[in-house]
């Protein structure tokens, strides 16, 4: 297939792109590039014959709409988005500017290309959004989001993703654009950049520092390793029904306390590790504003109808991903030395 990722230099984005060209797919990556847009993520497919590159604005429709019209792709996976909630929280501005203005930009551009191919070629184009549970709000002990549950966002962050759903499904009725709608649980793996939970207490450990948890820590996340997600993404979008809403989940539960002692018994295990117990490090600090209780992901549906069940345990991913960021220093490096030098 012929596949246009945004954000593919991002965390999730990346990790798709390295599965569609490993794949065989060819791949046109739209990225501006912003603090954690990162061509180091893509760097090993950056010479496939089958993999392009556009840095672009996805609020901009006019380069956007001439890539489609150039590259005609059979289908759009759109995860370009402001994503960090403490950031939401501070400039709220810019997440509806991405998040909800680019997904109306991105879908015009798409609309545009959808009505000027062939039919047969329409019937086979899909529109991928990817989003997130939090569009849900919060969950009290007991129960689990599904598809049909009321959105219910807290943060700004949140409140722009639900907008940008609504524009998509909004689309499909209208328009008739195939449109697809996956929502996520938290991801977890390697080029996650180092202001989300995991990163930052793994490298926090490795240099002594205070590994930072939210107020007492008890709030619960739903986690899930960036491959598995990646599968369900591929899953859903040669299988998924156009108009649908997917979640997409592990039963990966974990309150953000366990999650971190987690993390410091398996740094403890480390060789050379230099601050051990590591779980001594461990300092609560003020909640974050509106801050979410609960999430839980039920995965029934993409389970039952498209038969995509999560491959990587949370241990065995939790391994391997503190063994990543242990070994790549140097991409570390990279990210810091970008933003002290203004460039995120």
């Amino acid at each position: 297939m012929k596949i246009i990722v945004t954000g593919g230099c991002g965390f999730i984005g990346s990790a798709l792109v390295r599965r569609l060209v490993g794949d065989g797919h060819q791949v046109l990556n739209v990225d501006a590039l912003t603090y954690a847009g990162l061509p180091e993520n893509v760097a090993s497919v950056a010479d496939s014959a089958d993999y392009a590159f556009l840095e672009a604005d996805v609020c901009d429709v006019a380069p956007v709409a001439a890539a489609m019209k150039q590259f005609r792709p059979d289908a759009v996976m759109h995860l370009a988005a402001e994503s960090h909630v403490d950031r939401s929280i501070d400039g709220p501005a810019d997440f509806i500017r991405t998040n909800v203005t680019g997904t109306g930009a991105m879908l015009e551009a798409a609309l545009a290309y959808w009505r000027n191919i062939r039919p047969e070629a329409q019937q086979a184009f899909r529109f991928l959004h990817v989003s997130t549970d939090e569009v849900y709000g919060s969950l009290p002990d007991g129960g689990y989001f599904t598809e049909n549950d009321p959105y219910r966002p807290n943060s700004p962050y949140a409140a722009s993703k639900a907008g940008s759903d609504h524009l998509v499904r909004a689309f499909g009725a209208t328009y008739g654009l195939p449109v697809l709608i996956t929502n996520c649980g938290n991801n977890y793996g390697p080029y996650q950049f180092p202001e989300k939970l995991i990163p930052v207490i793994v490298m926090n450990a490795v240099a002594g520092r205070p590994l930072p948890v939210y107020g007492d820590g008890a709030n619960v996340r739903d986690w899930i390793h960036v491959d598995d997600h990646v599968a369900a993404l591929l899953r859903v979008l040669e299988s998924g029904t156009p108009g649908e809403t997917y979640l997409v989940g592990a039963r990966g539960e974990r309150r953000n306390l366990d999650l971190v002692k987690t993390i410091c018994a398996r740094m403890d295990r480390v060789e050379g590790a230099r601050f051990t117990p590591h779980e001594k490090l461990i300092t609560f600090v003020t909640d974050r504003p509106g801050h979410d209780q609960r999430y839980a992901i039920d995965p029934t549906k993409i389970e039952t109808e498209l038969g995509w069940k999560p491959a990587i345990s949370f241990e065995d991913g939790m391994d391997q991903t503190i063994r990543w960021y242990l070994d790549n220093r140097d991409w570390i490096d990279t990210v810091h030395d970008r933003r002290r030098l203004g460039e995120g």
